[in-house]
């Protein structure tokens, strides 16, 4: 049982080791995010009187960011300032790891139908069939798989245990089985702290976008006198709600998707919940 334990810890510590590493894609996704700024968004083409802003970027022409006039919607967002190469960041961040986390949880629901799993599971439990068992696990290669692998074959060493009571084995499987659970929840959870908060984070990042944008609208406005300038006062105004957009639209697909993968973790984890129980009831029966 003890080798079965270190095999398991082995895998766990492999299963752990994969997926994205935040400490290195989000650098990189922040260096995209910015040539998206500059070389997408600030594509001379985007702007009115392309040939007088060069190529490249408008970012690097030598006429006055007052007097550059965007003519689509890609020129609009690049007027958003310097905030919103950061929100392009979080919205490529939030998409990067929700691809991940869909890919990394549809390989922990393992292979075939779960719920079909977790009934023929309970039925082979019921006639004590405990070999069996196992090797529908060894053919669901999932989380819950696994953490029903583990618990079987505690199930089968202490079923031939004789140094220990009924009521000590109990504690013993009960124990195995939350230790594989335990071990499988930060493969499964991994990156969802990132989902979480960029839902707040963007907002509030877009919130000081907006400030500043109405920053540069009241200083036009304050600083033209009797006559303010219309063009920096709308530049102002526009700029703040690029970022508000900007900001809400990441923020809200953060969330969704946070709370659409937290409730696949949660379906998984009662699966297992689900089996651990009969696997304990059989137990109980047999032993």
């Amino acid at each position: 049982m003890e080798m079965n334990v270190s095999k398991n810890d082995e895998q766990v510590v492999a299963r752990k080791a994969g997926g994205l590493n935040p400490a290195v894609i989000i650098p990189i996704l922040f260096v995209i995010g910015v040539c998206i700024y500059l070389f997408v968004l600030g594509n001379p083409g985007n702007f009115k009187d392309a040939e007088k802003l060069g190529s490249g970027s408008v970012a690097f022409s030598s006429v006055e960011g007052k007097d550059i006039h965007p003519e689509s919607f890609l020129g609009i967002i690049y007027k958003g300032g310097v905030i919103v190469p950061i929100l392009i960041t979080f919205m490529i961040t939030v998409i990067v790891f929700s691809f991940e986390r869909y890919f990394v949880l549809g390989k922990a629901a393992g292979k075939g139908n779960l719920d079909n799993f977790v009934v023929q599971v309970r039925n082979l439990l019921n006639q004590n069939k405990i070999d069996e068992a196992l090797e529908e696990c060894d053919r669901q290669q999932g989380s819950v798989g696994n953490v029903v692998k583990e618990g079987l074959t505690t199930y089968k060493a202490l079923s031939h245990d004789t140094t220990l009571n009924k009521e000590q084995k109990m504690v013993a499987l009960n124990k195995a089985i939350e230790e594989a659970t335990t071990l499988e929840m930060p493969m499964l959870e991994k990156n969802m702290m990132i989902l979480s908060t960029l839902g707040t984070v963007a907002t509030l990042i877009a919130l000081l976008g907006t400030v500043i944008g109405m920053i540069k609208a009241f200083f036009a406005l304050g600083s033209g006198g009797g006559t303010p300038d219309a063009a920096a006062l709308s530049t102002g105004i526009s700029e703040a709600l690029i970022n508000t957009a900007l900001g809400i639209g990441t923020s809200a697909i953060a969330i969704i998707l946070y709370n659409y993968f937290t409730s696949k973790i949660d379906g998984l984890t009662y699966k297992i919940d689900e089996i651990a129980m009969s696997i304990q009831q059989s137990f109980a029966e047999f032993n």
